[in-house]
């Protein structure tokens, strides 16, 4: 683990490659400028604000995952495969990642003190308080986390990385990573940034530490979403104010 493999095929740029990007892109600016001209119509086909939003966040994610599986889908198998040849390694270090990136959020965070929760942050945190876990699961646990890496990680390193210098690669996906997550239609807010540009840089440093192993990176997503879904599930909603 650890050693970066040579560009080759599995990591040249594909036909569905685009199409993943391109959709992923196109859906994130449409909902960032035009999202609103669709809310008066699914706030009456939608039974609360909360199901309008995970309907929403379900066809995005989803449509672009199709295609991202079948992209990646023989690097996903090689990958898997590697980890499966290290099950104490991967037992021991998918946890211990999500810690560490939880303990160097704060102290970013606490060292800046400009952190602010984002729009994506609080509106996620209003879908899980008001959709059944069995639902919230899969989307926020298996399927964004999967489309984020393959995106930020995947494309952006692992296949950019073979016509740019790696390193620039990795601030390119950590930058990418923080501000598509803060982006709204009243533009960047650097301070909500902040917890993001954290995570974005311990997801890219497991990433390159594993050779560019996007199930490793996927788990480590996973994990950190998890968590906080079951924080968010267990604590009572008027804790935060609702």
């Amino acid at each position: 683990m650890g050693t970066i493999p040579p560009p080759g095929r599995l990591y040249r740029f594909t036909g569905l490659d685009a199409v993943a990007a391109g959709l992923y892109l196109g859906l994130m600016f449409f909902a960032a400028f035009a999202g609103q001209l669709i809310a008066p119509l699914l706030s009456e086909i939608m039974p609360t604000q909360a199901a309008a939003s995970y309907a929403v966040n379900l066809v995005f994610y989803s449509s672009i995952g199709i295609f991202a599986l079948v992209a990646a889908w023989s690097v996903l198998a090689r990958d898997t495969r590697i980890l499966a040849t290290r099950p104490w390694f991967t037992l021991a270090m998918v946890p211990a990642a999500v810690v560490v990136m939880l303990v160097f959020t704060a102290i970013v965070v606490a060292a800046t003190g400009q952190a602010r929760p984002s729009e994506n942050q609080l509106s996620l945190q209003s879908l899980i308080q008001g959709v059944p876990a069995w639902l919230v699961v899969p989307l926020l646990v298996v399927i964004g986390p999967f489309v984020e890496e393959y995106i930020f990680r995947h494309l952006l390193i692992g296949k950019l990385s073979g016509r740019l210098n790696i390193w620039l690669c990795c601030a390119l996906s950590i930058v990418l990573f923080a501000g598509i997550h803060v982006f709204s239609n009243e533009g960047l807010s650097v301070s909500a940034m902040v917890p993001y540009l954290a995570m974005g840089s311990v997801l890219v440093a497991v990433y390159v530490w594993t050779g560019m192993n996007l199930a490793f990176s996927f788990l480590v997503h996973a994990g950190k979403n998890l968590l906080a879904v079951l924080l968010i599930y267990a604590i009572p909603p008027e804790f935060f104010g609702a």
